[in-house]
């Protein structure tokens, strides 16, 4: 069976010691804002404009960027991570669908949510402190906790 991969990008948004999560309406489960590359996009441009469509705010990505340049190259933004997700596992394990993900760190400048029409409503997100991370670790996939975790810090510490 061969495996179908997409990139995705994803962002960890932190406002004042959160991070904003939603619960997703396919997946049933806790996740950040982010959704597929488009094939015209750089990860880095693709996590601004899901995170501008599901929050309705524009963040400041925390994204370490090489000073790398010449006359046909330049370095881009990089992710905090680099995860290669299965979604779509089958009874005897192989594994239809994959996404490769770039995660991203952004600093929101508020807690108001506003998404785009279209898009999960602003009700269904929650701002989850580190603490509040881990009491929910039993609803929340533990590499949301610990990704969430380290984005508040990496955030907190700016």
């Amino acid at each position: 069976m061969e495996t179908t991969r997409h990139f995705v990008a994803t962002v960890y948004a932190v406002s004042e010691g959160s991070v904003a999560l939603h619960e997703h309406d396919k997946l049933d489960m806790w996740l950040p804002a982010g959704g597929h590359v488009d094939r015209d996009e750089l990860p880095h441009e693709a996590a601004l404009r899901e995170t501008r469509e599901e929050l309705g705010m524009a963040v400041d990505l925390v994204a370490p960027q090489e000073d790398i340049e010449s006359e046909t190259v330049r370095s881009i933004p990089q992710p905090q991570h680099f995860l290669l997700e299965d979604i779509n596992v089958h009874e005897r394990g192989e594994v239809g669908h994959q996404h490769v993900d770039f995660i991203f760190y952004g600093d929101a400048p508020s807690r108001d949510i506003d998404p785009d029409p279209g898009e999960q409503p602003a009700d269904d997100w929650t701002w989850f402190t580190a603490a509040d991370l881990a009491d929910r670790r039993d609803e929340i996939p533990a590499d949301v906790v610990e990704i969430g975790t380290q984005a508040i810090e990496t955030i907190s510490s700016r």
